[in-house]
């Protein structure tokens, strides 16, 4: 077993089975040891096969958002930035097309990873991105309440700034037209100024 801690719930992660219905293997980050935390929402079918969360369309324009903020690259950014998610599988797609969106017990039972996250890394910026993450730290309200703003937050007791970003998938054109794309930037003007990313550089 990694002597690491961050190795060794990586680890634990990569093992879970407690969600029939998912679509193992569970898509982990790299074990790094960051005060920033980002919170996706659940893997795509290309993440499990690429093997790193945000791998593929909506990641590029994530990785985008962070160049054009910080200058950095996506390989800096994965070692600067501590990717988690609400649910750390790929849920499998509708019927209907899409990807299906976790249900509440398989968002209760994946929780247990993002605890023992924040708990391990005790982050001072968590970064939940797309409506399902956000909704893990603040209460429900319109994309145009939460976008742009900081929120000093307490949660499960430990405290941190809160600082949500919009989903970057090439399906929603939120973040491309107004007001989305006035309050993005915001938002990473917001990244750009906060202490533990400048610590991060």
């Amino acid at each position: 077993m990694p002597a690491d801690p961050i190795r060794r719930h990586l680890a634990a992660l990569g093992a879970c089975t407690l969600c029939p219905r998912m679509h193992r293997p569970a898509v982990v980050g790299r074990p790094v040891h960051s005060r920033v935390l980002l919170v996706g929402q659940a893997p795509g079918d290309k993440e499990p096969v690429l093997g790193r969360p945000f791998a593929w369309t909506a990641g590029k324009t994530l990785f985008k958002w962070f160049n054009a903020a910080l200058g950095w690259s996506e390989d800096e950014t994965r070692d600067r930035v501590y990717f988690a998610a609400v649910c750390r599988c790929f849920p499998g797609k509708r019927p209907e097309g899409g990807d299906r969106v976790p249900d509440d017990a398989e968002i209760t039972t994946c929780s247990r990873w993002l605890d023992a996250e924040v708990k391990l890394l005790q982050p001072t910026l968590v970064i939940p991105v797309g409506k399902l993450a956000i909704a893990q730290f603040l209460a429900p309200a319109l994309l145009t309440e939460h976008i742009g703003r900081l929120f000093p937050t307490e949660w499960r007791g430990h405290r941190f700034d809160v600082l949500p970003l919009p989903h970057p998938s090439g399906a929603s054109t939120w973040h491309r037209v107004e007001p989305g794309r006035t309050l993005l930037a915001a938002a990473l003007r917001q990244l750009t100024e906060h202490d533990a990313v400048r610590h991060s550089r």
